[in-house]
């Protein structure tokens, strides 16, 4: 591979990003004679894998976050910035701040992951959430939450039942963990928690565009995976494409699924910064990276992580958005930069896989390690014990073990608290939420009535229920 332009005396390396390669990067500088800058929007790191027990009241954002600073307070060689990046200029070797400060590096490695996709239609984001960041995960948390206490308060028992419909769209990881806590809060964490409504009687689906959920998995362990969540007394629909979200409903197929609460977890897109590069991406928006993880013609910058895009030599497949990925990634970047400090040249990522991994619930997981795969409790152990290692700081860790076996011996969620107020949503509240002369005739409202437009009934446009971004596999 190639080397560096010039040998750099005490280089500056400016990381973007502090997810799970920036910081892996960061860390294994540390010693190294170089001065780093990590920059991230946010002041914490966030571990992704647990968002959905965050969104399902299962642990509290403070549970699975560390300050940046905290983390890295011991590495004398670097700094930590609270901003926002706008754009890279290549050239000129600077990254543009929002606020139009500019930092110069000598090497840069871009880490800033990716947001949910909604295939061209973003007017969806508002109606369906999805689950990237610790906004998401408590914007969710207050859907789902406030969903039961409307349905304890609505007279109507069509209305009642849309209240206590959720729908998951998307059949990957992520999907299958919102849909199999939301089956375990309905059935065992509210259970008799209510006086008017029954919450065992909850539906959640699970929609899925493709022949079967967790598509990344080997056959038999996806299937059995749709066993646990229909053991749950989850939904889970396959070959059923969303065409349509509006107000109140979700359109699959032909079909009016009136409800109140619908999730994303059905595609990803790379981070916009990539766009201001001006290099090749691929359609999700990730960089098309060189073998040794930097962008063509440019050896000082390394793209890494959910915005990198890079196909395995062995699987002949793009490799998959998960942590390990990034971490390997992060250490790769990281080692190659000092190669270069060196004289030396580059060497090729070579992604070791270590097994994927997804919970379906309370003692419930599938593992693939190759040519070992099991499922069960045996598998939520590991799932756990691999995930709780991955943890930032030791507090952390110590907190979540005493929660979860907390909630496994009750059954309770610690976190269910509906915090912030809602903002203006475009769905229809019941008559109780709004002000007198916003009242409306409730069968206006009812599924009973079947009134929905036809347009969306008719739409082609069909979604792959992909989550190729979920970093819960490990």
């Amino acid at each position: 591979m190639h080397p560096h332009h010039s040998v750099v005396s005490n280089p500056h390396i400016v990381i973007v990003g502090a997810g799970f390669g920036g910081l892996y990067a960061a860390k294994q500088l540390k010693h190294r004679p170089v001065r780093v800058t990590v920059v991230d929007r946010r002041n914490f790191h966030l571990f992704q894998p647990f968002l959905y027990q965050v969104a399902t009241a299962a642990l509290s954002p403070g549970d699975i976050a560390e300050p940046i600073r905290s983390i890295l307070r011991r590495q004398t060689n670097t700094t930590v910035l609270m901003a926002e990046v706008a754009a890279v200029e290549l050239a000129t070797h600077e990254v543009v701040l929002a606020d139009s400060g500019r930092l110069s590096y000598d090497y840069l490695i871009l880490a800033t992951g990716a947001r949910h996709s909604y295939f061209g239609h973003d007017e969806w984001e508002a109606l369906a959430p999805g689950l990237k960041n610790i906004d998401d995960a408590l914007e969710i948390r207050r859907r789902v939450l406030s969903a039961f206490e409307a349905a304890e308060r609505e007279p109507d028992p069509e209305v009642r039942k849309a209240w206590l419909t959720f729908v998951v769209i998307g059949g990957g990881p992520t999907g299958v963990e919102l849909a199999g806590a939301l089956a375990e809060i309905a059935r065992y964490t509210m259970a008799r928690d209510f006086r008017v409504i029954d919450p065992t009687q909850a539906r959640i689906l699970l929609l899925e565009a493709g022949p079967g959920i967790l598509a990344t998995f080997p056959q038999d362990l996806s299937e059995r995976a749709g066993r646990d969540l229909a053991h749950l007394g989850v939904e889970v629909r396959t070959n059923a494409p969303v065409t349509a979200i509006e107000p109140g409903a979700v359109f699959c197929a032909n079909e009016r699924i009136a409800t109140h609460t619908s999730l994303w977890s059905a595609g990803v897109r790379a981070s916009p910064l990539a766009r201001t590069l001006g290099v090749p991406l691929d359609r999700a928006g990730r960089v098309l990276v060189e073998p040794d993880l930097t962008i063509k013609g440019h050896p000082e910058v390394f793209v890494i992580g959910d915005l990198a895009m890079l196909v395995d030599d062995r699987t002949k497949r793009p490799l998959p958005g998960v942590a390990t990925v990034a971490i390997q990634q992060g250490r790769a970047a990281a080692d190659n930069i000092w190669r270069a400090c060196q004289g030396l040249a580059h060497e090729a990522f070579r992604y070791h896989d270590r097994g994927s991994m997804a919970t379906i619930g309370r003692a419930r997981a599938i593992v693939d390690l190759g040519r070992l795969r099991f499922s069960g409790f045996a598998a939520w152990l590991v799932w756990l014990v691999v995930h709780i290692y991955y943890l930032i700081g030791f507090e952390n860790r110590l907190l979540v073990m005493i929660e979860w076996a907390w909630s496994y011996l009750t059954l309770q969620r610690g976190a269910r608290l509906i915090t912030h107020e809602a903002p203006e949503q475009p769905h229809k509240l019941p008559d109780w939420q709004l002000p007198p002369q916003e009242k409306k005739d409730d069968t206006v409202h009812s599924e009973a009535n079947g009134q929905a437009s036809d347009a969306p009934r008719n739409r082609q446009d069909h979604y792959q229920g992909e989550d190729t971004a979920h970093p819960g596999q490990s």
